[in-house]
């Protein structure tokens, strides 16, 4: 099921913009609960609402994301077309309200995603998936790398334009027409910290924030910090997926584009454990991957992470290169 982007999408920036912002998104019947967490603070949940025994599937969104991206509602639309059962968590800050703790969300939070998989886990009926994207997707890598016991209550993941070398990825978004797509984040990042800092006053340096052009400096500031790293680089290497791929157990699709401006396919890792399929097709952009005559539609990439999951279990042999399954 190799991707191939149509000729009205020329290359990287159109395959990551256009899809995001203008191929309009599937209406999807979410249904919403509010979680408590130990610390004290929530999350808040969306469900797709399926038949019982058919698979379940989580999926963790990317950065700024939330259940109404355009590729959770293509994945939600996925699902309830074939009657199966879905989560999309928040990740905190996420989901429309403030949060309530100092903290935010960050790339390496494979201890949140532990968390909310093993309380959705007694959910399912059937076969039981997790997936996610951009950066719930390096987050959910993270956590399956380093958990002792995914492959015991997690069949088969799947992670979509995952930023697997953040230092690599911090550089790319840092140069030319790149540098849009840095002040998008922080133009919804910004507004979110002066308000933590209403809640916690000195919880960071407000000027130091405000004044932060790129991603590295506000990590430097606010993510690195506040979630217990020692500065941007520690933050970006310590939270790389790409140094626990090798160490999977679960059968798991790492679907990213070789043209992603947010991490050049020349930065991809080329090798994995033999549970990992590395699908680096040439085109799709970053979380894009629209296919079909104009306005095109956004259901390839829900048609692929489902297609892998129902087949992963013939997943074993090793893989030391890119490929695309046919």
């Amino acid at each position: 099921m190799t991707y191939s982007a149509p000729l009205w999408l020329p290359n990287g920036h159109f395959q990551t913009i256009y899809p995001a912002t203008c191929l309009p998104k599937p209406a999807v019947p979410f249904r919403r609960e509010r979680w408590n967490t130990p610390d004290g603070d929530f999350i808040d949940v969306d469900f797709v609402d399926g038949e019982p025994g058919k698979p379940f599937v989580v999926l963790f969104h990317g950065l700024e994301g939330s259940s109404d991206s355009h590729y959770c509602r293509a994945l939600g639309k996925g699902l309830a077309d074939r009657g199966w059962s879905g989560a999309i968590p928040h990740f905190r800050g996420c989901s429309g309200e403030a949060n309530l703790a100092p903290r935010f969300y960050h790339s390496g939070d494979a201890a949140e995603v532990d968390w909310v998989l093993r309380r959705l886990h007694p959910r399912a009926t059937g076969k039981f998936y997790a997936c996610g994207v951009s950066l719930g997707g390096n987050a959910l890598l993270r956590w399956l790398g380093e958990s002792q016991h995914a492959a015991e209550f997690v069949e088969a993941a799947v992670a979509v334009s995952a930023p697997l070398d953040l230092a690599r990825g911090g550089e790319a978004l840092g140069r030319g027409f790149n540098r849009l797509y840095q002040r998008m984040f922080l133009q919804t990042l910004k507004p979110k910290c002066a308000a933590k800092l209403a809640q916690f006053p000195g919880l960071f340096d407000q000027a130091a924030m405000h004044a932060a052009n790129d991603l590295y400096t506000f990590d430097n500031v606010v993510t690195a910090p506040l979630h217990g790293y020692r500065d941007t680089d520690d933050y970006w290497n310590r939270a790389s997926a790409k140094h626990v791929l090798g160490d999977i157990t679960v059968p798991t699709l790492v679907l990213n584009a070789l043209n992603d401006p947010f991490l050049p396919g020349v930065h991809l890792p080329r090798h994995a454990s033999p549970h990992v399929v590395l699908d680096y097709p040439d085109e799709g952009g970053h979380v894009g991957f629209a296919t079909g005559r104009l306005p095109g539609t956004l259901m390839w990439l829900p048609r692929r992470m489902l297609a892998f999951l129902e087949g992963a279990h013939h997943i074993g042999a090793p893989q030391t290169t890119p490929l695309c399954e046919a």
